[in-house]
């Protein structure tokens, strides 16, 4: 049998919408069968939550229940119309059409036979029995609501937003989704899966899902718009001597041509290195600063050398600061 709806969702018959969907939206959470693997207990619990919910989240089923029409799992609960107290008496006791003469009141007859029939699309204006169906309780047939939209944070590496990815991901509602995560993506931004969010109360639409995405940092790479920069150390003879080394870009390793020369700080393009082409915009580029790195531990012949060099050709690196 199923449990009242009221108390597994832990809320009173007078809740509004508002503390309905959160009750059910923390339960949810809880006993989710993702959040307990292999507990039965808990996926029995995570049924209950979702059909104390399905009663509750919709406004006519919940007036339903409220007015004994159906049971907590949703059936129908068939009374007999003629039964004692079955119909309203007018104080004469008559059965008159409610005037003074007393009787039943024949305005009763249409919510007794909603009750046993439905609503129907054929209902006159005064929910008589109209030439398409039983009776019908206002334009429309019912209040529906969008359902609530649900707020998720999903984690990447650097390299899967700026080239773009897939992820599975699972919602409370225990739907697991697959998440195409567009090339070029930002830190904050949020990917929206529309009509994948709480269903509608009603028959209203369902809400949508919303994604907050953050990337984690690189070790090496940073972004700037649509480029990429990397700072790569170098050593003294390939500074001074120029050389072709091999340097990492988001789409693998390529070679690159260190003039002779370099100093720290010299910065080298990669073209179209950067993010990728998109419909609208041209690849970005990567950025190569160069930094000159000199062995960790002392070595007397390179100071020896330089001791000799600086000697003969002294050169004074900040004559252009002011003092």
């Amino acid at each position: 049998m199923a449990k009242n709806p009221y108390d597994v969702l832990g809320v009173k018959r007078d809740a509004d919408d508002a503390a309905i969907q959160k009750a059910y939206r923390n339960l949810a959470k809880v006993h989710h069968p993702d959040m307990n693997p292999g507990n039965k207990k808990a996926e029995d619990r995570f049924k209950d939550i979702n059909a104390a919910y399905d009663i509750l989240g919709d406004a006519a089923k919940r007036k339903r229940f409220d007015r004994g029409e159906i049971d907590a799992s949703g059936q129908e609960i068939r009374t007999n119309p003629f039964a004692r107290g079955g119909f309203r008496q007018n104080a004469g006791g008559g059965m008159g059409a409610g005037g003074p003469g007393g009787g039943f009141a024949f305005d009763d007859l249409g919510d007794i036979f909603e009750s046993m029939f439905g609503k129907g699309k054929g209902a006159g204006p005064g929910g008589g029995m109209g030439g398409g169906g039983p009776f019908r309780g206002g334009p429309g047939g019912g209040f529906a609501t969008r359902g609530e939209d649900e707020n998720f944070r999903l984690d990447i590496g650097f390299i899967d937003a700026v080239t773009g990815a897939k992820r599975r991901v699972s919602l409370p509602s225990g739907k697991s989704l697959d998440v195409t995560i567009p090339a070029g993506i930002a830190d904050g931004q949020t990917i929206r899966l529309r009509g994948q969010g709480v269903p509608g109360v009603g028959g209203g639409p369902p809400g949508d899902v919303l994604i907050e995405v953050k990337v984690a940092e690189h070790p090496h790479f940073k972004r700037q718009g649509r480029d990429i920069t990397l700072e790569l150390p170098v050593s003294l003879g390939e500074a001074v001597l120029g050389a072709k080394v091999e340097v990492p870009t988001i789409s693998g390793s390529v070679t690159l041509t260190i003039p002779k020369g370099s100093n720290s700080g010299s910065m080298l393009r990669l073209r179209g290195k950067g993010l990728p082409a998109t419909k609208t915009e041209p690849a970005g580029d990567q950025y190569v600063t160069l930094k000159v790195v000199l062995p960790k531990e002392p070595d007397e012949e390179l100071e020896t050398l330089v001791r000799a060099w600086s000697a003969k050709r002294p050169y004074n690196p900040r004559s252009g600061f002011g003092g």
